[in-house]
Protein backbone atom coordinates (compact mmCIF):
# COMPACT_ATOMS: atom_id res chain seq x y z
CA UNK A 1 0.00 0.00 0.00
CA UNK A 2 1.15 3.66 -0.89
CA UNK A 3 0.66 5.69 2.47
CA UNK A 4 0.50 9.61 1.96
CA UNK A 5 0.78 11.02 5.25
CA UNK A 6 0.60 14.92 5.89
CA UNK A 7 1.40 16.46 9.20
CA UNK A 8 2.74 20.41 8.95
CA UNK A 9 4.53 19.94 12.35
CA UNK A 10 6.08 16.25 11.52
CA UNK A 11 9.10 15.26 13.53
CA UNK A 12 11.66 12.84 13.65
CA UNK A 13 14.57 11.56 16.27
CA UNK A 14 16.88 13.71 14.55
CA UNK A 15 14.64 16.85 14.58
CA UNK A 16 12.59 16.12 17.57
CA UNK A 17 8.95 16.51 18.39
CA UNK A 18 6.27 15.97 16.87
CA UNK A 19 7.12 11.92 16.54
CA UNK A 20 3.60 10.09 16.24
CA UNK A 21 3.80 10.57 12.66
CA UNK A 22 7.18 8.92 12.23
CA UNK A 23 6.73 5.80 14.62
CA UNK A 24 3.05 5.23 12.61
CA UNK A 25 4.98 5.49 9.21
CA UNK A 26 7.95 3.33 10.53
CA UNK A 27 5.86 0.23 11.19
CA UNK A 28 4.19 0.68 8.23
CA UNK A 29 7.20 0.67 6.61
CA UNK A 30 8.13 -2.68 8.10
CA UNK A 31 5.13 -4.38 7.27
CA UNK A 32 6.11 -3.79 3.55
CA UNK A 33 4.04 -0.49 2.82
CA UNK A 34 5.49 2.72 1.43
CA UNK A 35 5.54 5.57 3.23
CA UNK A 36 5.28 9.26 2.00
CA UNK A 37 5.66 12.08 5.26
CA UNK A 38 5.09 15.51 3.94
CA UNK A 39 5.39 18.35 6.49
CA UNK A 40 6.39 21.81 6.82
CA UNK A 41 10.10 23.42 6.85
CA UNK A 42 9.04 25.46 10.23
CA UNK A 43 7.22 24.02 13.04
CA UNK A 44 7.46 25.56 16.54
CA UNK A 45 7.82 22.27 18.02
CA UNK A 46 10.94 20.95 16.73
CA UNK A 47 14.07 21.24 18.48
CA UNK A 48 16.09 21.28 15.02
CA UNK A 49 14.80 21.69 11.49
CA UNK A 50 15.40 20.08 8.60
CA UNK A 51 17.80 20.99 5.79
CA UNK A 52 16.49 23.18 2.91
CA UNK A 53 16.99 23.39 -0.78
CA UNK A 54 14.38 24.56 -2.66
CA UNK A 55 10.50 24.34 -2.30
CA UNK A 56 10.57 21.10 -1.83
CA UNK A 57 13.09 19.13 -0.79
CA UNK A 58 13.46 14.98 -0.09
CA UNK A 59 15.23 13.07 2.63
CA UNK A 60 14.71 9.42 3.65
CA UNK A 61 15.24 8.72 7.24
CA UNK A 62 14.33 4.91 8.32
CA UNK A 63 12.95 3.85 5.06
CA UNK A 64 10.37 6.73 5.47
CA UNK A 65 10.33 9.41 2.50
CA UNK A 66 10.13 13.01 3.92
CA UNK A 67 9.35 15.87 1.76
CA UNK A 68 9.80 18.88 3.59
CA UNK A 69 7.59 21.72 1.70
CA UNK A 70 9.43 25.10 2.59
CA UNK A 71 7.69 27.60 4.31
CA UNK A 72 8.04 31.21 6.13
CA UNK A 73 9.29 31.30 9.51
CA UNK A 74 7.45 32.31 12.87
CA UNK A 75 7.50 33.04 16.11
CA UNK A 76 4.63 32.00 18.75
CA UNK A 77 0.79 31.98 17.75
CA UNK A 78 1.44 35.30 15.88
CA UNK A 79 -0.13 36.12 12.62
CA UNK A 80 2.97 35.18 10.74
CA UNK A 81 1.99 31.66 12.11
CA UNK A 82 -1.36 31.62 10.36
CA UNK A 83 0.22 32.57 7.56
CA UNK A 84 2.81 30.02 7.66
CA UNK A 85 -0.42 28.12 7.72
CA UNK A 86 -1.92 29.08 4.66
CA UNK A 87 1.98 28.71 2.94
CA UNK A 88 2.17 25.15 3.83
CA UNK A 89 -1.84 24.50 2.71
CA UNK A 90 -0.86 26.36 -0.66
CA UNK A 91 2.20 24.34 -1.25
CA UNK A 92 0.17 20.98 -0.89
CA UNK A 93 -1.82 22.13 -3.99
CA UNK A 94 1.15 23.76 -6.09
CA UNK A 95 3.76 20.65 -5.60
CA UNK A 96 1.23 17.42 -5.66
CA UNK A 97 3.22 16.38 -8.70
CA UNK A 98 6.75 16.36 -6.94
CA UNK A 99 5.33 14.89 -3.62
CA UNK A 100 3.64 12.06 -5.09
CA UNK A 101 6.24 11.71 -7.83
CA UNK A 102 4.01 9.98 -10.26
CA UNK A 103 3.02 7.16 -7.15
CA UNK A 104 -0.51 6.66 -6.72
CA UNK A 105 -1.68 6.89 -3.05
CA UNK A 106 -3.81 4.19 -2.18
CA UNK A 107 -4.56 6.07 1.37
CA UNK A 108 -4.40 9.86 2.41
CA UNK A 109 -4.14 11.25 5.99
CA UNK A 110 -4.77 14.58 7.20
CA UNK A 111 -3.03 15.20 10.37
CA UNK A 112 -1.48 18.43 10.93
CA UNK A 113 -3.45 19.66 13.93
CA UNK A 114 -5.29 22.79 12.16
CA UNK A 115 -7.06 21.22 9.35
CA UNK A 116 -6.72 23.22 6.55
CA UNK A 117 -5.05 20.36 4.99
CA UNK A 118 -7.89 18.55 4.52
CA UNK A 119 -8.74 20.45 0.87
CA UNK A 120 -5.60 19.53 -0.93
CA UNK A 121 -5.60 16.02 0.84
CA UNK A 122 -9.28 15.30 -0.35
CA UNK A 123 -8.41 16.41 -4.21
CA UNK A 124 -5.44 14.24 -3.81
CA UNK A 125 -7.91 11.29 -2.81
CA UNK A 126 -10.39 11.65 -4.90
CA UNK A 127 -8.19 12.07 -7.91
CA UNK A 128 -6.01 8.96 -7.16
CA UNK A 129 -9.11 6.64 -5.49
CA UNK A 130 -7.30 7.02 -2.41
CA UNK A 131 -8.81 5.99 1.25
CA UNK A 132 -9.57 9.55 2.68
CA UNK A 133 -8.58 9.47 6.65
CA UNK A 134 -8.52 12.99 9.25
CA UNK A 135 -6.18 12.48 12.03
CA UNK A 136 -7.45 14.98 14.95
CA UNK A 137 -5.00 15.92 17.54
CA UNK A 138 -6.60 18.44 18.68
CA UNK A 139 -10.06 19.87 18.42
CA UNK A 140 -9.39 23.05 16.40
CA UNK A 141 -11.40 25.70 16.49
CA UNK A 142 -12.38 24.67 19.82
CA UNK A 143 -8.61 24.74 21.23
CA UNK A 144 -8.42 28.62 19.84
CA UNK A 145 -11.81 29.28 20.71
CA UNK A 146 -11.67 27.93 24.90
CA UNK A 147 -8.23 28.10 25.10
CA UNK A 148 -7.21 31.10 23.47
CA UNK A 149 -10.13 33.37 24.04
CA UNK A 150 -10.66 33.99 20.22
CA UNK A 151 -14.08 34.85 18.85
CA UNK A 152 -16.19 32.22 17.15
CA UNK A 153 -16.99 34.89 14.55
CA UNK A 154 -13.10 35.83 13.64
CA UNK A 155 -12.48 35.11 10.35
CA UNK A 156 -9.32 32.72 10.85
CA UNK A 157 -12.12 30.39 13.59
CA UNK A 158 -14.40 30.67 11.02
CA UNK A 159 -12.49 29.45 8.08
CA UNK A 160 -11.31 26.94 10.39
CA UNK A 161 -14.71 25.81 11.19
CA UNK A 162 -15.37 25.42 7.66
CA UNK A 163 -13.03 22.74 7.31
CA UNK A 164 -13.37 21.30 10.20
CA UNK A 165 -16.99 20.35 9.02
CA UNK A 166 -15.92 19.49 5.57
CA UNK A 167 -13.34 16.84 6.75
CA UNK A 168 -15.86 15.18 9.18
CA UNK A 169 -18.21 15.32 6.32
CA UNK A 170 -16.02 13.88 3.68
CA UNK A 171 -13.24 11.73 5.30
CA UNK A 172 -14.14 8.43 4.98
CA UNK A 173 -13.04 7.90 8.41
CA UNK A 174 -12.07 9.78 11.68
CA UNK A 175 -9.29 8.88 13.59
CA UNK A 176 -9.10 10.97 17.08
CA UNK A 177 -6.05 10.76 19.60
CA UNK A 178 -9.18 11.95 22.14
CA UNK A 179 -11.36 9.34 23.31
CA UNK A 180 -14.76 10.58 24.41
CA UNK A 181 -14.33 13.31 21.17
CA UNK A 182 -17.10 10.69 19.06
CA UNK A 183 -20.04 13.06 20.40
CA UNK A 184 -18.59 16.73 19.75
CA UNK A 185 -17.51 15.58 15.65
CA UNK A 186 -20.99 13.80 15.34
CA UNK A 187 -22.38 17.39 16.03
CA UNK A 188 -20.50 18.60 13.51
CA UNK A 189 -21.80 16.49 11.00
CA UNK A 190 -19.28 13.15 11.50
CA UNK A 191 -21.02 9.82 11.23
CA UNK A 192 -21.35 7.95 14.25
CA UNK A 193 -18.88 4.60 11.93
CA UNK A 194 -16.59 7.01 11.01
CA UNK A 195 -14.89 7.16 14.29
CA UNK A 196 -11.91 5.49 15.52
CA UNK A 197 -9.64 6.17 18.80
CA UNK A 198 -5.85 6.05 18.31
CA UNK A 199 -4.32 7.25 21.19
CA UNK A 200 -0.52 8.47 21.56
CA UNK A 201 1.93 5.47 21.68
CA UNK A 202 6.21 4.55 22.86
CA UNK A 203 8.43 3.22 20.84
CA UNK A 204 9.26 0.50 23.48
CA UNK A 205 12.36 -0.65 21.20
CA UNK A 206 13.99 3.04 22.72
CA UNK A 207 13.19 1.56 26.35
CA UNK A 208 14.83 -1.71 25.80
CA UNK A 209 18.16 -0.05 24.45
CA UNK A 210 21.00 1.07 26.24
CA UNK A 211 20.72 4.71 27.62
CA UNK A 212 22.68 7.23 27.70
CA UNK A 213 23.75 8.15 31.13
CA UNK A 214 22.97 11.29 33.50
CA UNK A 215 25.04 13.96 32.42
CA UNK A 216 27.59 14.54 35.75
CA UNK A 217 25.59 17.40 37.36
CA UNK A 218 22.46 15.82 37.25
CA UNK A 219 23.53 12.47 38.49
CA UNK A 220 25.00 14.95 41.59
CA UNK A 221 21.54 16.41 42.67
CA UNK A 222 19.60 13.25 42.59
CA UNK A 223 22.36 11.97 44.83
CA UNK A 224 22.51 14.50 46.80
CA UNK A 225 18.98 14.47 47.57
CA UNK A 226 18.75 10.89 47.93
CA UNK A 227 21.93 10.71 50.70
CA UNK A 228 19.28 13.65 52.47
CA UNK A 229 16.86 10.50 52.79
CA UNK A 230 14.32 12.44 50.87
CA UNK A 231 11.00 11.06 48.86
CA UNK A 232 12.07 12.71 45.09
CA UNK A 233 9.47 13.66 43.26
CA UNK A 234 10.00 14.15 39.14
CA UNK A 235 9.14 16.10 36.46
CA UNK A 236 10.12 16.15 33.06
CA UNK A 237 8.97 18.48 30.38
CA UNK A 238 7.93 21.89 29.02
CA UNK A 239 7.46 24.53 31.65
CA UNK A 240 4.35 26.19 30.40
CA UNK A 241 0.98 27.54 31.47
CA UNK A 242 -0.37 24.80 30.69
CA UNK A 243 1.48 21.96 32.49
CA UNK A 244 0.15 23.48 35.84
CA UNK A 245 3.63 23.80 37.28
CA UNK A 246 2.83 26.83 39.89
CA UNK A 247 0.22 24.42 41.41
CA UNK A 248 3.50 22.21 42.17
CA UNK A 249 5.70 24.98 43.60
CA UNK A 250 2.85 25.46 46.22
CA UNK A 251 2.38 21.98 46.67
CA UNK A 252 6.19 22.27 47.46
CA UNK A 253 5.87 25.05 49.79
CA UNK A 254 3.53 23.38 52.00
CA UNK A 255 5.75 20.20 52.31
CA UNK A 256 8.81 22.42 52.77
CA UNK A 257 8.89 20.92 56.09
CA UNK A 258 8.66 17.16 54.85
CA UNK A 259 11.40 15.14 53.60
CA UNK A 260 10.70 15.19 50.01
CA UNK A 261 12.26 17.27 46.94
CA UNK A 262 10.87 18.49 43.79
CA UNK A 263 13.14 17.94 40.98
CA UNK A 264 12.04 19.77 37.28
CA UNK A 265 13.64 19.55 34.04
CA UNK A 266 12.81 21.28 30.85
CA UNK A 267 12.79 24.58 29.51
CA UNK A 268 9.61 27.18 28.69
CA UNK A 269 7.65 30.50 29.32
CA UNK A 270 7.09 29.93 32.56
CA UNK A 271 10.13 28.92 33.63
CA UNK A 272 11.55 32.20 34.62
CA UNK A 273 8.19 32.80 36.62
CA UNK A 274 8.77 29.57 38.53
CA UNK A 275 12.04 30.27 39.21
CA UNK A 276 11.21 33.24 40.86
CA UNK A 277 8.24 31.80 42.68
CA UNK A 278 10.59 29.14 44.24
CA UNK A 279 12.88 32.30 45.62
CA UNK A 280 10.06 34.94 47.00
CA UNK A 281 9.27 31.45 48.96
CA UNK A 282 12.13 30.88 49.77
CA UNK A 283 12.35 27.13 49.10
CA UNK A 284 14.98 24.78 49.04
CA UNK A 285 13.53 21.85 48.06
CA UNK A 286 12.45 22.31 44.78
CA UNK A 287 15.03 22.12 41.88
CA UNK A 288 15.12 23.61 38.78
CA UNK A 289 17.61 21.34 36.28
CA UNK A 290 18.17 22.41 32.05
CA UNK A 291 16.69 20.21 29.36
CA UNK A 292 18.26 16.81 28.59
CA UNK A 293 18.45 14.73 25.90
CA UNK A 294 15.58 12.56 24.26
CA UNK A 295 18.28 9.00 25.34
CA UNK A 296 19.18 10.29 28.75
CA UNK A 297 15.01 11.21 29.64
CA UNK A 298 14.42 7.07 30.93
CA UNK A 299 17.65 6.85 33.02
CA UNK A 300 16.47 10.01 34.91
CA UNK A 301 12.40 9.20 35.32
CA UNK A 302 13.68 5.78 36.75
CA UNK A 303 15.66 7.70 39.20
CA UNK A 304 12.55 8.75 41.27
CA UNK A 305 10.07 7.57 43.77
CA UNK A 306 7.61 9.14 42.00
CA UNK A 307 6.62 11.41 38.83
CA UNK A 308 4.50 14.11 38.27
CA UNK A 309 2.26 15.63 35.22
CA UNK A 310 -0.65 18.40 35.92
CA UNK A 311 -2.65 20.43 33.87
CA UNK A 312 -4.93 23.88 34.33
CA UNK A 313 -8.21 22.92 34.64
CA UNK A 314 -9.94 23.30 31.15
CA UNK A 315 -13.29 22.51 29.72
CA UNK A 316 -11.73 21.45 26.21
CA UNK A 317 -10.16 17.97 28.34
CA UNK A 318 -13.61 16.75 28.67
CA UNK A 319 -13.31 15.07 24.80
CA UNK A 320 -9.93 13.27 26.75
CA UNK A 321 -6.23 12.95 27.11
CA UNK A 322 -3.28 11.31 25.69
CA UNK A 323 -0.15 13.01 26.73
CA UNK A 324 2.99 11.74 25.40
CA UNK A 325 5.05 12.51 28.44
CA UNK A 326 2.19 10.09 30.37
CA UNK A 327 3.81 7.23 28.24
CA UNK A 328 7.06 8.27 29.01
CA UNK A 329 6.40 8.44 32.60
CA UNK A 330 4.32 5.25 33.07
CA UNK A 331 7.45 3.01 31.12
CA UNK A 332 9.45 4.24 33.59
CA UNK A 333 8.37 1.97 36.34
CA UNK A 334 7.48 4.59 38.69
CA UNK A 335 4.11 5.75 40.15
CA UNK A 336 2.78 8.65 38.87
CA UNK A 337 0.78 11.64 40.09
CA UNK A 338 -1.34 12.67 37.46
CA UNK A 339 -3.45 16.82 38.47
CA UNK A 340 -5.74 16.58 35.55
CA UNK A 341 -9.58 16.65 34.90
CA UNK A 342 -10.54 15.13 31.81
CA UNK A 343 -12.95 12.74 30.13
CA UNK A 344 -10.88 9.70 30.61
CA UNK A 345 -8.28 9.25 33.52
CA UNK A 346 -5.20 7.09 31.94
CA UNK A 347 -2.95 6.59 35.49
CA UNK A 348 -6.25 5.19 37.04
CA UNK A 349 -7.00 2.69 33.94
CA UNK A 350 -3.46 1.60 34.63
CA UNK A 351 -3.65 1.47 38.21
CA UNK A 352 -0.52 3.31 37.71
CA UNK A 353 -0.71 6.07 40.87
CA UNK A 354 -2.93 8.34 41.81
CA UNK A 355 -5.01 11.27 40.35
CA UNK A 356 -5.77 14.50 41.90
CA UNK A 357 -7.80 17.77 41.48
CA UNK A 358 -5.91 20.04 39.13
CA UNK A 359 -4.77 23.57 40.26
CA UNK A 360 -5.43 22.56 43.89
CA UNK A 361 -2.24 22.40 46.10
CA UNK A 362 -4.26 21.50 49.06
CA UNK A 363 -4.83 17.93 46.68
CA UNK A 364 -1.89 17.37 45.44
CA UNK A 365 -0.23 17.75 48.66
CA UNK A 366 -2.22 14.84 49.66
CA UNK A 367 -1.51 12.76 46.98
CA UNK A 368 2.02 13.30 47.21
CA UNK A 369 1.90 12.22 51.05
CA UNK A 370 -0.32 9.59 50.18
CA UNK A 371 2.87 7.74 48.07
CA UNK A 372 5.12 9.18 50.45
CA UNK A 373 3.67 6.86 53.29
CA UNK A 374 3.00 3.51 51.19
CA UNK A 375 5.00 1.12 51.18
CA UNK A 376 8.24 0.96 48.91
CA UNK A 377 6.62 -2.90 47.30
CA UNK A 378 3.42 -1.38 46.85
CA UNK A 379 4.66 1.69 45.60
CA UNK A 380 6.49 -0.37 43.12
CA UNK A 381 3.91 -2.67 42.15
CA UNK A 382 2.00 0.18 41.51
CA UNK A 383 4.96 1.26 39.16
CA UNK A 384 5.64 -1.64 37.48
CA UNK A 385 1.40 -1.96 35.83
CA UNK A 386 2.31 1.20 33.86
CA UNK A 387 4.76 -0.46 31.48
CA UNK A 388 2.60 -3.40 31.76
CA UNK A 389 -0.24 -1.39 30.74
CA UNK A 390 1.92 1.02 27.58
CA UNK A 391 2.54 -2.44 26.08
CA UNK A 392 -0.87 -3.28 26.06
CA UNK A 393 -2.45 -0.17 25.08
CA UNK A 394 0.20 2.23 23.74
CA UNK A 395 3.13 0.31 21.58
CA UNK A 396 3.53 1.70 17.99
CA UNK A 397 3.70 -1.64 17.32
CA UNK A 398 0.18 -2.57 17.80
CA UNK A 399 -1.40 0.89 16.91
CA UNK A 400 0.26 1.23 13.51
CA UNK A 401 -1.68 -2.02 13.02
CA UNK A 402 -4.93 -1.09 14.45
CA UNK A 403 -4.69 2.21 12.46
CA UNK A 404 -4.42 0.48 9.11
CA UNK A 405 -6.55 -2.44 10.09
CA UNK A 406 -9.47 -0.05 11.28
CA UNK A 407 -9.03 2.82 8.33
CA UNK A 408 -9.76 -0.50 5.55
Amino acid sequence: MNILLINHYAGSPQHGMEYRPFYLAREWVRAGHSVTIVAASESHVRSRGPSIHGPVTEESIDGVRYVWLKTPPYQGNSARRVFNMFAFTLGLFRHSRKILRATRPDLVIASSTYPFDIYPAARLARKHGARLVFEVHDLWPLSPIELGGMSRHHPFIVLLQCAEDYAYRTADKVVSLLPTAADYMKSRGMLPEKFIHIPNGVDLSEWDAAHDALPTEVAEVVRRERARGHFLLGYAGSHGVANALHTLIQAAERLRDQPVSFLLVGQGPEKAALQHQVTELGLDNVIFLPTLQKAVVPAFLREFDALYIGMRRQPLYRFGISPNKLMDYMMSGKPVIQAIEAGNDPVTDARCGVSAAPEDPAALTDAIMKLMHTDRAERDAMGANGPRYVEQHHDYRVLARQFLDAVG
